[in-house]
C-alpha cells in the first residue's frame, strides 16, 4: 500500500513538470513571434526614412565626403617616404605672410571659429597647421589622431583647442629649434563651410630676436618655399594693410615662386586700420589692381579680420567687417567682390577645386607609374618572397617568438635537471672547494672535517647558497630560450631579417622577468633539510659520489696545473717544438718549483702554509746555486705547488676509498678515512633536490610568467613605430613599405576621383 502511494506521488510530479514544460513553451513562442513583428516593424520604419530622405541629402553627403576623401590621400601622402614625396603635386590652399599679418586671423574667419592661439607679437605658428574644412550639421573641429569632438559652438572647447593646438606645436619642435617641419592635421566641420584644405605656415620674419634659434629665418624660408614649390598649391599670400608694403617680405617671396601669379590670390588685411592712417588712399587701390608690387595674382581681396580684441567673437568680427565695407567710401571703388573673408573664401574654394580637377588624373597616372617601378624592383631583387610591410613583419617575428616559447614547455624534466644540475655545479663548485672543502681537509683530523663542513655548509645553505641558486635557475631557462631561437637560426626556411628583432624583444623581456620572492626560502627548507643528512644510503650512492669527488679533483687539479705552468714557464717540450721562452721570473719560480716539490716529498702532512724557516732555507738553497729571490716570490709559487700537491693526495685517498663503503657502513674505524666522499655526496644530494625544484619552478611558473612577460614586450614593440623601424629594417622592408603606402595612395587617389566624377 505504502509502495502503491510513493509511485502515484512520482507520477503526479512528472505531469506536473510536463504541464510547466508546455507551459513555458507556449510563453516563449508568444515572445518570440512578438520580437520577430517588432524587428519587422522596424525594418520597414528604416526603409522608409531612406526612402523619404533619399533625395535630400545623397547629394550632400557625397559633396561632403568628398573633402574627406582628398584630406585622407594628403595624410597619407604627408606619411610617405620623403625620397617619393616630390610626386606629391596634389592642390593645397598654402596660407603664407609676414609674421603678425592676420594670416591664421584670415584662416580662423573662412573657419569661423577662433581654432588658433595667439600672443602679443611673438611668434605663435610654429609648425605646419592642415585644416581641412568640410560641410557638416555641427560646427566640430578635430584632430587626425584623436577621437575627441570639439564643439566650436562653446567656449570652454575653443579654448581647449587653442591650447592643444599650442601644445602639438610645442612639443613638434626639436630641443634647440624654434620651429618644425612635422604637420599638424585637423578637420573642421560646420555648416556653410567652404570645402578646402589649408595649410597654415609659421610667418616670414625679417629679424631673429635673442631666444630663437640661429637658423629660424632661413627655416621658415625653407619650408614656405617648400610647400609653394608644389606647381598646384594655391598661394594664399596675406599683406598688412595697416604697414607699408615695402616692408613686406613676403610678396617678393611669393613672386620668386609663382612669377606669373596662375595659382596666387593676394589678401590685404586690416584695411579698417589702413583707411584710418592712409595718407594717400591710392596706395590701397594701387596694391589691390595689383599696380603696386611686382608680383602678380589671380585675384586680389580686402579683408577686416578684428577689432584689435582677442576676445571678439567670429560673430562679432563679420559684423564689424561688413558694417566697414557697407560705410567705406575708399573700398566702394574696388567692388563688393573682392571684400570680405566671405567672398574670399567662395573664391578660394572655387580656385581650389578647379585646381584639384585639372591636376588629380594626372597625379594618378603619375603614382601608377611608381607603383609599376617599385614592383618591378621587388620582382627583380627578391623573385621568391611574398611582400611583407613593417606590421606583417612583425606580426610573423611575433609568432615565431611566441612558438619557441611554447617550446620550453616540450623539454622534458630530465633534460631540464641535468641543465639545472651542471649550471649549478659551474656556478658553485669554486666556493664549495675553497671555502669548504680545502679548509675542511687541512684541518688534520677526521672529527675536525665534519665539524667545519657541518657549520660552513649551514652558513653557505643560510644565507647564500639559495640566492645564487635562483640566479641560476634563471639563466639555465635563459639558455633554453636562446637555445632554441639559435637552432631556429640554423633551419633552411630562417629568415634572418628578423634576427635584431627578436633578440631586442628577447633581451627586454629577460631584463623584465624576476623569480617570484619566495623562491629562495623556499629552497633554503630544502637545501638545509637535504645538508643535514650524512648517512649515504646504499654502494651505487657511494661510487655515484666517489665518481663526482674524483671528477671534481680532476677538474680543480688541471686548473692548478695550467696556473703553475703560467708561473714556471714553458717546459723542454713547448720551448723545443713550440718556439716558447720562458721569463727570468718564470726561470726563477721554476727553480722554486723544484725546491718546493722535494721538500714535500719529505712530509707526508704538510701545513698549508710555508714557515718563515723553510722560506730561508729555500731562498739560501738557491743562492748557492747562484739564484736570488725574495719572499714573495717563494709565497707566489708555493700556492699552486701546494695546491697540486694537495689535490693529488686528495685524488689518491679519493681511490683507496672505493673499497671503504663496507667499512662506512659498518661503521668501522680503521686508517681509512672517507669523510670527502660524505661531504660530496651531501652536495651531490643538495644538488639533485635543488635541480628538481627549480625544474618545477620553471615548467609551472615561471616558463608561463616569461611568456607573458614577451608578450607585454611585443605589444610596446607594436605600439612604438620608432623602434620597428629601428629593429626590422632593410632594403626589403623599405621596399614593401613603400609599395604598400603607393597602394594606399592609388586606392584612395582611385576612390576620391570616383567620388568626384559622380558629383558632377
Amino acid at each position: 500500500m505504502f509502495g502503491k502511494s510513493k509511485s502515484d506521488k512520482i507520477d503526479s510530479l512528472y505531469s506536473r513538470v510536463e504541464q510547466l514544460q508546455e507551459e513555458l513553451i507556449k510563453v516563449q513562442l508568444k515572445y518570440q513571434k512578438e520580437i520577430e513583428k517588432l524587428e519587422k516593424d522596424n525594418k520597414e520604419l528604416r526603409k522608409q526614412l531612406l526612402l523619404k530622405g533619399k533625395d535630400v541629402y545623397v547629394k550632400r553627403n557625397v559633396k561632403k565626403s568628398l573633402i574627406d576623401l582628398y584630406n585622407d590621400v594628403l595624410d597619407e601622402l604627408t606619411e610617405f617616404d620623403s625620397t617619393y614625396r616630390s610626386a606629391d603635386h596634389l592642390p593645397r590652399v598654402v596660407v603664407v605672410g609676414d609674421q603678425s599679418s592676420g594670416k591664421t586671423s584670415v584662416l580662423e574667419m573662412i573657419a569661423k571659429a577662433r581654432i588658433f592661439p595667439r600672443g602679443a607679437g611673438e611668434m605663435m605658428t610654429r609648425a605646419p597647421v592642415k585644416v581641412t574644412l568640410s560641410e557638416g550639421p555641427y560646427h566640430i573641429a578635430q584632430f587626425k589622431d584623436s577621437s575627441r569632438e570639439f564643439d566650436l559652438s562653446k567656449e570652454s572647447d575653443l579654448i581647449d583647442l587653442r591650447r592643444e593646438v599650442e601644445l602639438r606645436m610645442m612639443n613638434s619642435v626639436r630641443e634647440g629649434q624654434t620651429v618644425s617641419d612635422q604637420v599638424i592635421s585637423m578637420t573642421v566641420r560646420g555648416p556653410g563651410l567652404s570645402r578646402m584644405v589649408l595649410v597654415d605656415l609659421p610667418g616670414v620674419i625679417s629679424t631673429q630676436t635673442m631666444d630663437m634659434a640661429d637658423d629660424t629665418k632661413e627655416s621658415i624660408l625653407h619650408m614656405s618655399r617648400m610647400y609653394m614649390s608644389n606647381p598646384n598649391a594655391i598661394i594664399l599670400c596675406i599683406q598688412d594693410g595697416s604697414v607699408d608694403a615695402e616692408r613686406s617680405n613676403v610678396t617678393d617671396l611669393v613672386s620668386q615662386m609663382d612669377p606669373q601669379g596662375k595659382r596666387t590670390i593676394f589678401v590685404l588685411t586690416k584695411v579698417d586700420l589702413a583707411e584710418e592712417s592712409l595718407t594717400n588712399p591710392e596706395r590701397i587701390k594701387k596694391i589691390l589692381a595689383g599696380q603696386l608690387f611686382p608680383m602678380k595674382a589671380l585675384g586680389y581681396f580686402a579683408v577686416v579680420t578684428g577689432r584689435g580684441n582677442v576676445n571678439d567673437t567670429i560673430d562679432s568680427i563679420k559684423k564689424h567687417e561688413e558694417d566697414f565695407f557697407r560705410k567705406s567710401k575708399l573700398f566702394k571703388a574696388v567692388g563688393s567682390t573682392h571684400v570680405t573673408t566671405k567672398n574670399l573664401s567662395f573664391a578660394v574654394s572655387e580656385c581650389f577645386w578647379k585646381m584639384v580637377r585639372e591636376t588629380v588624373e594626372q597625379q594618378a597616372d603619375g603614382f601608377k607609374a611608381i607603383r609599376f617601378n617599385l614592383e618591378t624592383e621587388w620582382k627583380n631583387n627578391f623573385p621568391r618572397l611574398r611582400e611583407l610591410d613593417r606590421d606583417e613583419l612583425f606580426e610573423k617575428a611575433r609568432g615565431e617568438i611566441l612558438d619557441e616559447v611554447v617550446n620550453l614547455s616540450q623539454v622534458s624534466a630530465k633534460e631540464w635537471e641535468e641543465s639545472i644540475t651542471r649550471k649549478l655545479w659551474e656556478s658553485m663548485s669554486i666556493h664549495v672547494f675553497e671555502n669548504i672543502f680545502l679548509p675542511a681537509a687541512q684541518s688534520g683530523s677526521s672529527n675536525t672535517f665534519n665539524t667545519t663542513v657541518d657549520i660552513r655548509l649551514k652558513q653557505w645553505a643560510e644565507q647564500q647558497l639559495p640566492i645564487k641558486c635562483v640566479e641560476v635557475g634563471w639563466e639555465v631557462l635563459r639558455q633554453k630560450f636562446i637555445q632554441f631561437l639559435e637552432k631556429a637560426k640554423a633551419s633552411k626556411n630562417h629568415d634572418d631579417i628578423f634576427d635584431t628583432f627578436k633578440g631586442a624583444v628577447v633581451e627586454a623581456a629577460l631584463q623584465k622577468h624576476e623569480w617570484e620572492d619566495k623562491a629562495p626560502d623556499v629552497l633554503r627548507v630544502i637545501q638545509l633539510n637535504t645538508l643535514e643528512d650524512r648517512s649515504v644510503h646504499d654502494k651505487p650512492q657511494w661510487d655515484n659520489a666517489l665518481r663526482f669527488l674524483e671528477e671534481s679533483l680532476k677538474e680543480r687539479l688541471n686548473s692548478s696545473e695550467s696556473l703553475l705552468n703560467d708561473i714556471v714557464g714553458p717546459g723542454t717540450f713547448e720551448k723545443w717544438f713550440k718556439w716558447k721562452y720562458s721569463t727570468d721570473e718564470q726561470n726563477h719560480c721554476a727553480s722554486i718549483k723544484t725546491e718546493v716539490e722535494h721538500m714535500l716529498s719529505h712530509s707526508n702532512k704538510h701545513s698549508p702554509v710555508l714557515t718563515q724557516e723553510e722560506m730561508t732555507v729555500i731562498r739560501k738553497n738557491l743562492e748557492s746555486r747562484g739564484v736570488k729571490v725574495d719572499n714573495d716570490l717563494i709565497k707566489k709559487t708555493w700556492f699552486p705547488v701546494f695546491r697540486k700537491y694537495f689535490l693529488h693526495k686528495s685524488l689518491t685517498k679519493a681511490f683507496e676509498c672505493r673499497k671503504g663503503y663496507w667499512m662506512y657502513n659498518k661503521g668501522v674505524e680503521g686508517e681509512m678515512d672517507c669523510n670527502e666522499v660524505v661531504l660530496f655526496w651531501r652536495i651531490q644530494q643538495m644538488l639533485k633536490v635543488t635541480a628538481n625544484a627549480l625544474r618545477q619552478q620553471v615548467v609551472n611558473r615561471e616558463a608561463r610568467r616569461l611568456e607573458k612577460e614577451i608578450k607585454e614586450v611585443l605589444e610596446e614593440f607594436g605600439q612604438d613605430k620608432q623602434k620597428l623601424q629601428q629593429l626590422l629594417t632593410g632594403k626589403r622592408v623599405q621596399l614593401a613599405e613603400d609599395l604598400k603606402r603607393v597602394r594606399q595612395i592609388q586606392e584612395k587617389l582611385e576612390e576620391f576621383i570616383q567620388a568626384l566624377n559622380s558629383e558632377k
